[in-house]
């Protein structure tokens, strides 16, 4: 009777872990449906708000009204800083400086079912990116979405001109590209 019990235990177990691996990389998509209206119109009136500065969300930030995006941009070590979220590769610009920034999140993770950049396929040609930088806002339109193999480094390469790079890998389920968005500033 106990190995009956046991064995049922662990029946439930398996189910349990196999609905958690099955349904979590859905939940994203959900929220992303559930908040979409109001959450990008609130994100694209803090983004352009004239006089809008970091000061007002107390770090580094990236804004991308398309995806419900507005996450901190964190510098450091590779692993550490995309545990967290987003990174900026440290050998790319800043956009202060101008030329390339390059940031890239995970699109989704088990540990961080919330991938920040889960919903970067919802980004279009037009829409408005912004960058709150050390004190002051950044305004880019997006001019270029694809879809690149890993091995396709020239993403990260320096321009003159004052833009983002914002990559992740793609497909979801397969990811064995990089899903690329690139925009050029709008605002000096």
């Amino acid at each position: 009777m106990r190995l009956a019990r046991i064995n049922s235990l662990l029946f439930v177990a398996i189910v349990l872990v196999d609905l958690y691996i099955i349904i979590m990389p859905f939940i994203p998509g959900v929220i992303f449906h559930i908040q979409q209206h109001g959450t990008e119109k609130i994100l694209r009136q803090t983004l352009l708000r004239p006089g809008s500065t970091a000061q007002d969300t107390k770090d580094d930030r990236l804004i991308i009204p398309a995806m419900l995006l507005n996450t901190p941009i964190n510098e450091g070590s590779e692993n550490l800083a995309l545990s967290r979220g987003l990174w900026r590769i440290p050998t790319s610009s800043t956009p202060d400086k101008g030329g390339n920034t390059v940031i890239i999140g995970h699109r989704f993770t088990y540990t961080n079912p919330e991938g920040v950049f889960y919903n970067l396929n919802k980004v279009q040609v037009g829409d408005e990116i912004g960058i709150f930088w050390q004190g002051k806002r950044y305004l880019y339109a997006v001019i270029k979405t694809e879809v690149v193999p890993p091995t396709d480094v020239a993403i990260q390469r320096p321009t003159t001109d004052a833009q983002v790079t914002l990559y992740t890998c793609t497909p979801l389920w397969i990811p064995k590209n990089r899903l690329v968005v690139v925009a050029t500033e709008t605002s000096p």
